[in-house]
């Protein structure tokens, strides 16, 4: 679904993203991990069309997208749940999800029942502001304001950051959930046990460069994902 070829970025005189290619299988759950600073945002935010290459593809469904405005890449089936979650803290629960259905001529009603099965607790809160929710229902709010664009390739960003575990689990369980619904996953995550536990494949990037690929079981079993990562490593 979703191919990138030699992604070069800039920022300034920095080079943030050096090259990279991923692939991203349809109906797939695809990670990338790596600590701050390594480039996995600003990947996320080229595709999105929020960041210029200098260099590189980034193919979906076999169109090469770069160039693209953002909202020309939204109508394609690319949506973007942005890291630190971005609700619209003085409109409703229900306002937030209609914006990301800014694109939808019709079927609205039903894409908002839709996200509600996902999350009834937004059904609970739809008439109260985003802002007075807590840090799991923003991150559910931004998960299913971005469900509304229908898309085919949903991005997500650090959905975990700043959760209590208990809610990490819950925002885990539902990303397994849409992705058995149908929807192909490019997910960033600092809790790499998490995340690898769910993709189906995985990449580590570090200061621009893929310097690891593989299954998401297999890298979890890596030595150095252990010891770099999750903290497990034996020495």
């Amino acid at each position: 679904m979703l191919e990138i070829k030699n992604l070069h970025v800039n920022y300034g005189g920095i080079s943030a993203v050096k090259g990279i290619n991923i692939t991203v299988p349809e109906k797939s759950i695809v990670t990338l991990i790596g600590a701050n600073g390594a480039g996995k945002s600003t990947t996320l935010r080229t595709i999105a069309g929020l960041v210029k290459p200098s260099d590189g593809e980034i193919n979906f469904l076999g169109e090469n997208i770069i160039g693209m405005d953002t909202i020309n890449i939204v109508a394609k089936g690319v949506t973007l749940v942005p890291e630190g979650r971005r609700v619209f803290a003085n409109l409703t629960v229900l306002e937030n999800l209609k914006i990301g259905a800014y694109l939808q001529k019709e079927g609205i009603n039903e894409s908002i029942d839709e996200v509600y099965d996902l999350f009834p607790r937004l059904k609970e809160r739809s008439w109260q502001l985003a802002g007075t929710l807590s840090g799991g229902e923003q991150q559910m709010l931004a998960v299913g304001r971005a469900l509304m664009a229908k898309p085919k390739l949903i991005m997500m960003d650090e959905p975990s950051l700043g959760l209590a575990p208990l809610i990490v689990n819950n925002i885990f369980d539902i990303i397994k959930e849409i992705n058995k619904l149908g929807t192909t996953i490019l997910l960033i995550e600092q809790n790499a046990n998490k995340a690898l536990k769910v993709a189906d494949y995985g990449y580590v990037l570090e200061t621009g460069n893929i310097t690891m690929e593989g299954n998401g079981s297999e890298l979890l079993q890596n030595e150095k994902i252990k010891d770099a990562y999750l903290g497990t490593s034996k020495k």
